[in-house]
């Protein structure tokens, strides 16, 4: 819980009522054994990125590993920025896969 309100303190805005409600509904169904099926929807500056980086964060503090699918190449390279200044401090990789990567 400590590492979890460290990262949600790095969050630079202040969430709204949607936001953090997302935020709990995503995370509460995280604890739970059966599969999520759940979809984010909003508009654009609405905090979705901040859904999954949060969801993102607790998956990774439980050993587990983090996909994140976008709709276009703009918007992959967009993330990947986002959450790799976001994940900066913390012993998480974070890499972007489009059809601009060639392997390496």
């Amino acid at each position: 819980r400590g590492q979890y309100a460290t990262f949600k303190a790095t969050f630079p805005f202040e969430e709204t009522d949607d936001q953090a409600m997302a935020i709990n509904a995503v995370l509460s169904d995280m604890c739970q054994a059966k599969a999520m099926d759940r979809l984010v929807c909003g508009d654009v500056g609405f905090g979705k990125t901040e859904v999954a980086m949060r969801a993102a964060f607790v998956a990774t503090d439980n050993s587990k590993q983090v996909a994140v699918l976008v709709p276009t190449t703009l918007l992959a390279q967009q993330h990947f920025e986002n959450f790799r200044d976001r994940f900066a401090n913390l012993p998480i990789r974070v890499e972007v896969l489009s059809r601009f990567k060639s392997a390496k």
